[in-house]
């Protein structure tokens, strides 16, 4: 009769439920009678639809990587082997770990989880880090030329600008990974500037103030979004902001304004917002929610949002393609139409370079321009 052997794993892997309704796993790990906790920054959240089943289930395949990968380490350790550490790591678990360690950014983190499925698909068999070379990375390029989005039922290729921030934040994770010894050079480097794709000028869509008018008078059947879409064109605030703002980051003052401070999800800077009345008008019911409860709750991500707007659009007999940055760069021309100076509304959209504002003054004076250019031959 066979006995069975069987072994018990010195490493778990255990969740810690936070106050937000997430869950933080981290690695139990004991040997050699001690135990030392490792917290993997990997989180697993509320599961409202199949988006969140599916980034969850990809959250725990990392995590249960990433534990076998201790426990390997371990057990050489205590065999007293060496092993090349990027030896067993793959690219694609490599930058899934890189945009949870970025967790901050939201949109950062939905951009490398959109690299890690176009380089699925450009290699299903997947590549470890220490093997990726030049050739690699130009017959990825070659792949994004011909490639789907991932987030439309339509067979549309990758907008040109959208494989150069694909091509960016590779070279990111690439760049991440020397900084942590994983590799020694980043083989991206070798790539020449006529081989790589190059960015095109793109028209800054936005509402004037009739069409936002028509736009809020049109029903729309997600009236969380509606509003938070609204919200933005007042206050100009990011999809990543709006998503996880609180009601303890707006204060009123005695006088019955309101203020709004955060920290920017994308650029770190702090800032400081008078909020208008019409801004207050599109927040959802406070009732009995606590400080640091999120304001719009169960918002849909980006990506569903930027596919359901123009939809829309359309019924309120809009011909713009609108995005939910659509919203950001309203509130900055209509700022400026109204007469704003330039610095100030610099500061209310929290830019960091004057010179990113100057893009929408830009299309504010071409407005005016094609408003001119209408006046008839009278005389």
């Amino acid at each position: 009769m066979k006995e069975e052997l069987r072994i018990k794993e010195p490493i778990k892997l255990r969740v810690k439920h936070l106050a937000n309704g997430n869950k933080s796993i981290y690695l139990d790990m004991y040997m050699n009678g001690k135990r030392k906790y490792e917290f993997l920054k990997l989180y697993i959240i509320p599961e409202y639809n199949k988006s969140d089943r599916v980034r969850n289930s990809e959250t725990l395949k990392l995590a249960n990587a990433i534990k076998a990968q201790r426990i390997i380490e371990l057990q050489n350790q205590s065999h007293g082997f060496k092993i090349n550490k990027t030896s067993h790591i793959k690219l694609t678990d490599y930058i899934q770990s890189v945009a949870e360690k970025k967790s901050e950014n939201e949109v950062r983190k939905t951009v490398l989880h959109a690299v890690v499925y176009h380089l699925r698909r450009y290699n299903p068999n997947d590549i470890q880090l220490s093997r990726i070379d030049k050739d690699y990375i130009l017959g990825f390029l070659d792949y994004l030329k011909t490639a789907k989005q991932t987030h439309t039922k339509k067979e549309k290729l990758l907008h040109v600008n959208t494989q150069v921030y694909y091509y960016k934040m590779l070279r990111y994770c690439l760049n991440y990974a020397v900084s942590e010894e994983l590799i020694s050079a980043n083989p991206m480097n070798k790539i020449k500037n006529e081989e790589k794709p190059h960015k095109h000028r793109t028209e800054r869509e936005y509402l004037t103030i009739d069409e936002l008018r028509k736009l809020a008078q049109t029903p729309f059947y997600n009236g969380l979004l509606k509003k938070a879409f609204l919200f933005s064109c007042f206050c100009g605030l990011r999809h990543s902001d709006i998503i996880a703002l609180t009601w303890g980051d707006i204060e009123m003052d005695d006088d019955g304004n309101s203020r709004l401070y955060i920290i920017q999800k994308k650029t770190k800077e702090a800032i400081s917002l008078p909020l208008s009345q019409e801004a207050i008008k599109q927040l959802p019911k406070r009732e009995d929610a606590k400080e640091d409860d999120i304001i719009f709750k169960k918002l849909i991500t980006l990506g569903r949002t930027n596919e359901i707007l123009p939809k829309w659009a359309e019924q309120a007999g809009i011909k713009k393609h609108i995005t939910f940055h659509t919203a950001r760069h309203t509130h900055a021309t209509m700022l400026l139409t109204l007469g704003v100076d330039l610095y100030t509304v610099s500061k209310l959209l929290g830019h960091t370079n004057i010179q990113t504002t100057q893009i929408y003054a830009k299309l504010v004076d071409e407005s005016k321009k094609k408003a001119i250019d209408l006046i008839p031959n009278i005389t």
